[in-house]
C-alpha cells in the first residue's frame, strides 16, 4: 500500500510546502493511530500545504530499506529542509510540530 494524499495550493503568502513520508506496518493500532494523527496535524496547522505518503514497508520493503528504516512507525519530513524523523503514533503535537519546524 502507498497511499498519496496531496493538498498543495500555490503557496502565495511566501510559506513553506512539506513533502511528507510516513512509513507504516500494515493495519497495525499504532500504524492507523499515526496517520489519522498526522492526517489531523496537516489539516490543522498546514492546510494545503504539503504531500504526505504513506507506505507500507510489508508491500514496499526497497523502499523501506533505501531509508534505513529502524523503528516505525516513522515520519519522514523530506522538504523543507532540514530532513527530520519522527518515531511514533504522532499523538505528541507539540513534539511533531516541533519536528516539522512548524510554529504554532
Amino acid at each position: 500500500m502507498i497511499e498519496q494524499l496531496t493538498q498543495l495550493e500555490t503557496d502565495s503568502d511566501g510559506g513553506e510546502l512539506f513533502e511528507l513520508r510516513l512509513f507504516v506496518t500494515g493495519a497495525s493500532i499504532n500504524s492507523t493511530r499515526a496517520i489519522e494523527n498526522l492526517k489531523h496535524i496537516c489539516e490543522t496547522y498546514i492546510p494545503g500545504k504539503y504531500s504526505l505518503e504513506i507506505i507500507d514497508v510489508y508491500q514496499q520493503r526497497t523502499l523501506a530499506e533505501s531509508e534505513q528504516i529502524i523503528a516505525l512507525p516513522l515520519l519522514i519530513k523530506k522538504m523543507p529542509l532540514p530532513q527530520r524523523r519522527l518515531i511514533g503514533d504522532m499523538s505528541d503535537t507539540v513534539k511533531v510540530l516541533k519536528g516539522l519546524g512548524i510554529s504554532h
